[in-house]
């Protein structure tokens, strides 16, 4: 049998050779992780066993690059790959944790390990209690919170979410609350965020959830992010970096002269509405943005030239200024959530 696959995404990685900084589509398996040039390609470059690997996050070896993790070999080999932001690094860095505790523990890599080890209800449908959490109108109400001068943004406390429960009916006590609270934490539904929620996701604390209003919590497709708090003096001054970001993360775009394809680390915000990319090796500074207000988003099944594409995926963005773009996603769902979220922000203000 194939050996599961935990996750995937792209990842910018250090080459071994040079000291160049390279996107790559990586592949984290049961036992190791393999990174190809391009999601589409058959073969990997290569393979890094995990059995007696360690792991480093964060990784402080570059001072200009954030969000990098290293993970060493029993060969003292080191491999470091960037991720796009903090809490896509942070997902990462915990399945490359659980996947090398399970190879020396001789485990499978499994998620779904909670409903057992804390005695669930085989009848609590934690799907269906997920959909109601993120009700509009009844759900639990996403803020934005601070501490320890961080703003966390589209997110909500543990003790919050123990408080809907109870409320909810959907347990008969906070310690009910609690157990089926770390049930939905282990199987994805939930996301810590901020460093008490995290290192007790990470067990040091005795429950991987806390009931608790310091330890923030979000939806793992919320939109969810985290920001430094300002002065007066760091105020943004040009207009279309005012907006609130809604999503960020990395597509493949091609290019307006020689039609060729790269990855871009893309940061979608609303009112105003722009979609910014950058080099996702680096730099502070957008390589270009889109401003999506009064645009199309379609997906699209060939290249604009008529060609079949040997790649899915792809979708086109039309702006009021009859600008084409073309981007391609990972996967269906993907792109999905981008189109959706693409069109909700041409239709905010500005």
């Amino acid at each position: 049998m194939e050996p599961k696959r935990i996750r995937e995404g792209y990842l910018v990685k250090k080459g071994s050779m040079f000291s160049t900084w390279k996107p790559m589509w990586v592949v984290l398996l049961e036992d190791g992780i393999e990174f190809y040039k391009k999601k589409s390609d058959n073969s990997p470059k290569g393979m890094i066993p995990l059995k007696g690997s360690t792991l480093t996050s964060p990784c402080q070896d570059f001072g200009k690059r954030m969000f990098v993790l290293k993970i060493t070999t029993t060969k003292q080999q080191d491999h470091f790959f960037q991720a796009a932001y903090l809490e896509e690094r942070d997902a990462w860095v915990r399945d490359i944790k659980k996947a090398i505790k399970c190879i020396e523990g001789g485990q499978k890599f499994a998620r779904k390990s909670t409903r057992r080890s804390i005695r669930l209800p085989e009848t609590i449908d934690l799907g269906a209690l997920y959909l109601s959490m993120k009700d509009p109108e009844k759900g639990i109400k996403e803020l934005n919170l601070e501490k320890d001068k961080k703003v966390f943004n589209h997110c909500f406390t543990g003790s919050g979410v123990i408080d809907w429960l109870v409320s909810n009916k959907s347990v008969r006590n906070r310690q009910e609350g609690l157990m089926i609270s770390a049930s939905l934490l282990s199987e994805g539904y939930l996301q810590p965020a901020g460093d008490l929620s995290k290192n007790a996701a990470d067990g040091i604390a005795e429950n991987p959830f806390l009931d608790n209003p310091d330890a923030f919590y979000f939806f793992p497709d919320s939109g969810f992010f985290c920001e430094e708090n300002s002065s007066d003096d760091d105020v943004i001054l040009r207009e279309e970096f005012r907006g609130v970001i809604i999503k960020q993360g990395c597509l493949l775009k091609q290019g307006h002269r020689r039609k060729n394809w790269k990855v871009r680390k893309f940061i979608l915000r609303e009112d105003p509405a722009y979609l910014h990319y950058y080099d996702p090796a680096g730099g502070e500074d957008p390589l270009g943005a889109i401003h999506l207000r009064g645009c199309v988003v379609t997906s699209v099944e060939s290249n604009h030239d008529g060609k079949k594409s040997d790649d899915e995926n792809l979708f086109e963005i039309i702006t009021a200024d009859e600008v084409h773009y073309y981007l391609q996603a990972a996967t269906p769902k993907e792109r999905t959530e981008w189109i959706k979220a693409i069109q909700v922000a041409s239709r905010t203000g500005k």
